[in-house]
C-alpha cells in the first residue's frame, strides 16, 4: 500500500510518501479498514516535529481520523466486511489501509460522506468532551469561538450552536468570515479588537464560554471576553506560544480556566477508557441525520500531497478541515 510516513522529525518536510506492507489485523483484534479519505489536525503537525506528547519511534505513518470501508473485522465487534465506518486510529490514517480498535471504530450514516467522515473524529469528539464534560454548555449560554475557521472551530461553532448556544465566531480575515457563518456562527468578528465587538454584542456581559484552540496573543483578552462565572477552555495552541494567566485574574472575576485533553482523559488509567468513544459518537449521529452537524471541508488533496497539506495546518492556512485521499 501507499502511506505518507515521517522519516524524521523536521516538521511537514519530514514526510515521504513510500510503499509499505497492509497492516494486518493484530491476530483478530483489529478492525482493517481501506481508508477513502483521512483527516489532518493539528497533532498530526506536531508529531513530525517529536513535539506531541506522544513519540512514536521513527519512521512512522501520521494519521489519526479516517473514514472507509472494513475489509476485516474481530467477530464480535459489531462490524463486518463492506461496513462503513469512521474510526480513530491515531496512527497509520495517512496510507490507503489502516488497522484500529473496535473500540475506536465507529458506523457512518449513510447520508454521511466518506469526506465529512473523516472530519469527524478528533475535532467532534475533542469538542463533545470540551463543551459537555469540561465547560458544561447550558442552552441559552453565549459561546466565543476563536479560530472559528479552522478545523477545531468549526466544530465548536456547529456543536454548540445544535446545542442551543448563541455562538460568537472569531477568525483572523473577512475571508474566514464566510467559512465561520457557514459552519452556523451567529455573529462573527475579527481577531483585531474581538474584546470590544463581544462586549457591544453581548451588552457587556461578556461570553459565558470560551473555545480556544489557538492560544497565543489572544488569551488575555479572551479571558477579559468572559462574564462572571465564565468558563475558558484551553483545547490548544496552534498560535505557537503557550500563554500564562495570573490567578488573581480569576479570583477577582470568578472565571475558570480549564483544560481540554480529550486523548488524556480516555486513554488514563482512571478515566472512562475507550469505551466512552462510542457513547460521544452516538451522541452525535442523530445531530449528523439532521444535518445540524455538517463538517466544513476545506481542501482536499491526494495522498501523494501530505507534505503539502500538513504544511498548510502548519502555516495556519488552513480553513475548514483539510483532507487526504489515498
Amino acid at each position: 500500500m501507499r502511506a505518507a510516513q515521517v522519516t524524521r522529525l523536521d516538521g511537514p518536510s519530514s514526510v515521504e510518501v513510500v510503499d509499505l506492507p497492509d497492516p494486518d489485523d493484530a491476530g483478530g483484534t483489529r478492525v482493517v479498514i481501506e481508508v477513502a479519505a483521512a483527516g489532518i489536525c493539528f497533532p498530526d503537525v506536531l508529531l513530525t516535529r517529536g513535539q506531541y506528547q506522544v513519540t512514536p519511534d521513527l519512521p512512522f505513518v501520521p494519521g489519526s481520523e479516517v473514514a472507509g470501508r472494513v475489509r476485516s473485522a474481530p467477530t464480535g465487534s459489531g462490524f463486518e466486511e463492506g461496513d462503513r465506518v469512521a474510526a480513530f486510529p491515531f496512527l497509520g490514517g495517512f496510507a490507503e489501509v489502516v488497522a484500529a480498535d473496535p473500540q475506536a471504530v465507529f458506523p457512518l450514516p449513510e447520508r454521511t460522506t466518506y469526506e465529512q467522515g473523516a472530519a469527524l473524529p478528533m475535532n467532534y469528539l475533542t469538542c463533545h468532551f470540551a463543551l459537555r464534560e469540561r465547560g458544561r454548555l447550558r442552552e441559552g449560554e453565549t459561546v466565543l469561538v476563536q479560530g472559528a475557521a479552522g478545523g477545531i472551530g468549526t466544530a465548536a461553532v456547529q456543536l454548540a450552536k445544535a446545542w442551543g448556544a448563541r455562538v460568537v465566531a472569531v477568525v483572523s480575515s473577512e475571508d474566514r468570515a464566510q467559512v465561520a457563518r457557514r459552519a452556523g456562527a451567529d455573529e462573527v468578528v475579527l481577531a483585531d479588537g474581538f474584546r470590544g465587538a463581544v462586549a457591544d454584542l453581548t451588552g457587556g456581559r461578556g461570553a459565558d464560554l470560551v473555545v480556544d484552540p489557538v492560544g497565543g496573543d489572544r488569551f488575555t483578552d479572551s479571558l477579559r471576553s468572559l462574564a462572571p462565572g465564565g468558563r475558558l477552555l484551553v483545547i490548544g495552541f496552534t498560535a505557537g506560544s503557550i500563554p500564562e494567566v495570573k490567578v488573581n485574574r480569576l479570583l477577582l472575576t470568578n472565571v475558570s480556566v480549564v483544560g481540554v485533553g480529550w486523548g488524556a482523559w480516555w486513554t488514563h488509567p482512571a478515566g472512562p477508557g475507550a469505551a466512552v468513544l462510542r457513547r460521544q459518537w452516538d451522541d452525535l449521529v442523530p445531530l449528523l441525520e439532521s444535518g445540524a452537524v455538517d463538517p466544513v471541508i476545506g481542501e482536499v488533496r491526494d495522498l501523494a500531497e501530505a507534505a503539502a497539506a500538513l504544511a498548510t495546518v502548519d502555516e495556519r492556512r488552513a480553513v475548514g478541515k483539510v483532507l487526504l485521499t489515498p
